[in-house]
């Protein structure tokens, strides 16, 4: 029997025969009904400031018996099929930026959560980025080599988002990971994301094979047939970049990665880079617009030690020169981008003492609106 709300003189019991409303509401909570109930299910009960009492219908996470705290509290759960996962955030006040809404960084930190809680539903490795058993035993990892966000809307701060994720095969070298996020509240898609990942030795890094083995143990929670995140043919997903000309028309030189960059396989997380990319950006155009499309393309690992230059450089087409002649009177960069509504730019990142490539990349930016 689980006490659910009380003031003085009432108190309202969840399981009971009969429910005493209180006075005055004094929670909000969600709490779990006996297993008899509601099995395997939460149930969400609140109380209201005029004193009744409501309860809704059982949240879709699945609580199941042996697992651990976290995994019955997550609002996530393997879809009916098992191939697929989904899992609800609310957007913390702590992770939007200066617009008030969800940042880059928040969205792509949230793609590799629920990317790492499929993996863990599914009972792959808890000590690292979805490993199974025959990679424990021969000391491999997962490692990022190419990552694309499309953002359509971003949540603001209390939002709800729902992420959905799934993985699949790609050739022989890796494997891939897509989502679909919806605001949970009007079941619109804000964002889709599609990325691919290699396998490395942990102790010698060098990139390998994927086996026969570790596909295997993989694949059986894959779909079996091609599911993408961006069917359309020529989507911006598949758009190789272009390393950038030097000189830049834009760059932060000396980025040094802070402990708190390093994750679990030793070396800086991917979302790392998308700040350093960022840094580099001209600030106008973080004044009038706001990042809708990010793609970048990891070449070469980053160790806490390292110095990096981030190098950004504005991308035209052919149309989009035409514009800028007539625009710009006397063509500098600043001109060019005043008279855009989309624009979008090249990155490169590189260790600063060798000049060697650790990533390249692609944005697009839309005027914002306010």
């Amino acid at each position: 029997m689980l006490k659910v709300c009380s003031t003085a003189g009432a108190t309202g019991v969840a399981g009971a025969a009969t429910i005493v409303p209180p006075s005055r509401a004094q929670c909000r909570r969600l709490l779990p009904l006996p297993a008899r109930d509601v099995p395997r299910r939460l149930m969400a009960v609140r109380c209201s400031r005029e004193g009744s009492m409501a309860v809704s219908a059982p949240l879709e996470t699945v609580v199941g018996e042996g697992k651990g705290l976290a995994e019955k509290l997550r609002l996530g759960r393997l879809l009916e099929d098992g191939l697929s996962y989904k899992e609800s955030f609310i957007v913390r006040c702590y992770e939007v930026g200066i617009n008030k809404t969800a940042t880059v960084e928040t969205i792509a930190n949230l793609l590799q959560e629920v990317g790492c809680n499929h993996a863990q539903s599914v009972g792959f490795s808890t000590d690292g980025f979805a490993t199974t058993n025959t990679m424990r035993e021969l000391r491999l990892i997962w490692v990022t080599s190419r990552m694309h966000i499309e953002i359509y809307k971003y949540p603001a701060w209390g939002d709800v988002v729902e992420i959905e994720t799934w993985c699949q095969g790609e050739g022989r070298i890796g494997t891939r990971r897509d989502w679909i996020i919806k605001d949970l509240a009007t079941g619109a898609v804000i964002g889709r994301a599609t990325s691919k990942w290699v396998m490395m030795n942990q102790d010698t890094r060098k990139l390998q094979r994927v086996t026969d083995e570790v596909r295997e143990e993989y694949l059986v929670f894959c779909p079996r047939q091609p599911r993408l995140a961006f069917p359309e043919e020529d989507n911006a997903s598949l758009k190789k970049i272009p390393k950038l000309k030097d000189p830049a028309e834009n760059s932060r030189l000396g980025l040094t990665p802070r402990r708190a960059d390093l994750d679990m396989n030793q070396h800086v997380n991917n979302v790392t880079y998308i700040g350093w990319v960022l840094e580099s950006m001209p600030q106008e155009i973080i004044d009038t617009h706001e990042l809708q499309m990010i793609t970048l393309d990891y070449r070469r690992e980053c160790q806490q030690d390292d110095v990096v230059d981030s190098l950004t450089s504005l991308e035209l087409s052919e149309e989009e020169e035409n514009i800028v002649h007539h625009v710009s009177t006397n063509g500098s960069a600043s001109g060019k981008r005043d008279g855009l509504d989309h624009c979008q730019f090249l990155h490169f990142l590189r260790l600063a003492g060798t000049g060697l490539e650790i990533n390249r990349g692609r944005t697009e930016w839309r005027k914002l609106v306010r």
